[in-house]
C-alpha cells in the first residue's frame, strides 16, 4: 500500500472538504510564497492563452475582466455609498 501524501504536498484539486482549512494554514504567506505563487500561476497562463501560434483576445480579456473584478471588489463599499447618495 502507497504512504499517504502529506496535506501540506497535495495540490488544491486534491484536497478534500475537511481538510481545507488545514491545507490553507500551511501554505506560505510570506512576500517570498505570495509571489511563488503567482508566478506558477503565470506560466500557465501565459502559456495557454497568449504565447499561442494563433492567438485571440480571450487571454488579455480575461486579465482586464479580472482587474474590473477586483477593482469592483476593492470599491464596493465606495460605491455603494454613491449608489445611496446619487437619489438621496
Amino acid at each position: 500500500m502507497a504512504s499517504p501524501v502529506p496535506v501540506k504536498e497535495k495540490k488544491l484539486m486534491d484536497v478534500k472538504l475537511g481538510e481545507l482549512p488545514g491545507w490553507i494554514l500551511m501554505r506560505g504567506f510570506t512576500h517570498r510564497g505570495i509571489a511563488g505563487a503567482f508566478q506558477r500561476g503565470y506560466y500557465p497562463y501565459y502559456n495557454k492563452y497568449v504565447n499561442v501560434k494563433k492567438g485571440s483576445l480571450a487571454g488579455i480579456s480575461m486579465v482586464l475582466a479580472a482587474y474590473v473584478l477586483f477593482n469592483c471588489c476593492r470599491c464596493y463599499k465606495e460605491l455603494k455609498q454613491e449608489r445611496l447618495r446619487k437619489y438621496h
